[in-house]
This record gives structure tokens, C-alpha cells and sequence, in this order.
């Protein structure tokens, strides 16, 4: 797909902000593979619980005033949650793709200056991107651009609270009356967001408490006209470090169980005529397992 010309100049200018801090050589780093499993994931207008298998690339790296973040999420559905239908009638479950990539700059390291009060470390400044697509006949193609301000806490581990400015452009491909419209670009909002990752040991047993919290703000009208509603994401899991626990090399194999709440899925809230959309609303138990190289 070609990307818009506005679309084009604030990703490359995002790019230019943080490409070259990027560069700098790593202080620190962590990668790996995962994967989650749950049965009760649900999907806008979809009224099934959908199954899902999802595999899972992270990466995240420090330097000397900064840090970087990429996730790429593979998500494979059941066929309760259909792929668009195939030339010979060969149905199967949808198959998505989604990626994160954050970067921060710390402010107090950047001008060499302290910037912590209270329970807060550091101040930093956070922009990243979104993308994805997804082969179900919706076909959406969302490109997300947020900016905006982090307090880092001084907690054991991390815990990153952000306030983000974000701008959404999406595909639908059902065409009218679904989507009268198949392209959108979506007003401005804001995103409240929150990410943890806090060690600690339960007796004998190592642990780690982990996930994050997205709070998304109304972003004007969806493709058929509806305002959209507030929307709120939280993954989280309990993970026990076996690697640590079987051979005594601490953050390398991680099992664990977790739960994915979400409201308002992607903003969605009502059909034209005001009645609720099946399937905005997810409440799903995960399992979970991480490999960290």
C-alpha cells in the first residue's frame, strides 16, 4: 500500500528525531522469543470466543542517554475469527501481524542535569510507532505515530508512566454500507500509558510481575460515522524465572500465566443504529513463556 504523503512526512520525521540517538552504541540489552496462548479473545462484531496462538519477538537496549523498544507480535486465530475467504472456499483462521517500536531519550542524562523528584528518576521524551495488518476481509491496515513525556520511577526493575500524543491513520476493506469510507485518518488523541517489569522472590521461588496498561482516548468518528469511545488494554502475567531455578542463570526461561482485559476494542462502541457491538470486550487468562538470549 502506498503511504499518504502526510503519513510519510511525520513517520520521517520521527525517524530523523530518533535514528541518530539510536546509533549509539548499547550499555545494556535484552531479547527474546515468546509465546502466549489463550481461548477467550474476542473480536469487533465477532460474538465467538477466538483462540489464539501468538508468537512473539522482543528486543530492548540501552545507551548513554536513551533506550529502545521493538515488539512484533504474531497472532494466529482459530477459525472462529475468519481469514478472508480463500479462491477455492479453503477457510482458516485470521493471521495478524502487529509491531511496537518505542524509543526514549532521558532528558536529565541528555543535558547532564538531574531531573528526579520524588519517586521519579528520570524525565524522558518517548516516540514510536505502531503497525499493523491482519488478513481477515475488514483488512485493516493501522498506522499509529505517538509522542509525548515519561516519568521513569525508582523501582526494582522498571516502571515507565507515559502521557502520549497519538495519531491514527486505518484501512477498512468491507466497503458500504460497513465502510462507507475505507481509509480513515482519525482525529488526534491521547494515550495514558503504563509499563512494568518488577522482580521479586516468593520464598525460594523467583518471580516477575510484568505488562503494561493503555488508556486511549476518543479519536473522533470510525469509517461508518460512529464516534468512537474511550479504549483501555492491559496485558499482564506473573512469570516464574525457571531458568534460574533449574540451572542458576537468572532471566532465560520464563512460564508463566497471564490475562489481557480490553475495552472498547480499537475504539469500537455501537453500530450506526446505536445498538452495541458484539465482541469490543476481551477478557482472556494466557499462558505464557519467554526464551531471553
Amino acid at each position: 500500500m502506498a503511504i499518504k504523503p502526510m503519513k510519510s512526512a511525520a513517520a520521517l520525521a520521527i525517524a530523523a528525531a530518533i535514528i541518530p540517538a539510536a546509533a549509539h552504541a548499547a550499555t545494556w540489552s535484552d531479547t527474546f522469543v515468546g509465546y502466549r496462548y489463550g481461548t477467550d479473545f474476542h473480536e469487533p462484531t465477532n460474538p465467538n470466543d477466538v483462540r489464539k496462538h501468538v508468537l512473539q519477538f522482543t528486543h530492548a537496549s540501552g545507551y548513554s542517554v536513551g533506550q529502545n523498544f521493538l515488539n512484533l507480535d504474531i497472532l494466529q486465530s482459530d477459525n472462529k475469527d475468519p481469514a478472508s475467504p480463500h479462491p477455492r472456499g479453503q477457510g482458516t483462521g485470521a493471521t495478524e501481524f502487529y509491531l511496537t517500536y518505542r524509543h526514549q531519550v532521558h532528558l536529565g542524562k541528555a543535558f547532564d542535569t538531574s531531573l528526579a523528584f520524588g519517586a521519579v528518576k528520570e524525565v524522558a521524551l518517548t516516540a514510536g510507532l505502531d503497525l499493523n495488518t491482519k488478513n481477515t476481509a475488514f483488512a485493516p491496515r493501522k498506522r499509529l505515530l505517538v509522542l509525548g513525556p515519561t516519568l521513569k520511577f525508582d523501582v526494582p526493575g522498571f516502571l515507565d508512566v507515559s502521557l502520549l500524543f497519538g495519531k491514527e491513520w486505518n484501512h477498512c476493506g468491507l466497503g458500504a454500507p460497513a465502510c462507507p469510507k475505507s481509509d480513515i485518518s482519525f482525529d488526534p488523541q491521547w494515550i495514558l500509558s503504563a509499563a512494568w517489569g518488577l522482580p521479586f522472590n516468593a520464598g525460594a521461588i523467583p518471580l516477575k510481575f510484568q505488562g503494561f496498561v493503555n488508556v486511549i482516548g476518543e479519536k473522533g468518528k470510525d469509517y461508518a460515522g460512529v464516534k468512537t469511545h474511550t479504549e483501555t488494554l492491559m496485558r499482564t502475567s506473573l512469570m516464574v524465572d525457571v531458568g534460574q531455578m533449574a540451572w542458576g542463570k537468572k532471566n532465560t526461561l520464563l512460564m508463566g500465566v497471564g490475562y489481557e482485559y480490553w475495552r472498547n476494542k480499537f475504539g469500537n462502541h455501537a453500530y450506526g443504529n446505536g445498538v452495541e457491538k458484539p465482541g469490543i470486550d476481551t477478557r482472556a487468562p494466557t499462558f505464557q513463556m519467554e526464551w531471553h538470549f
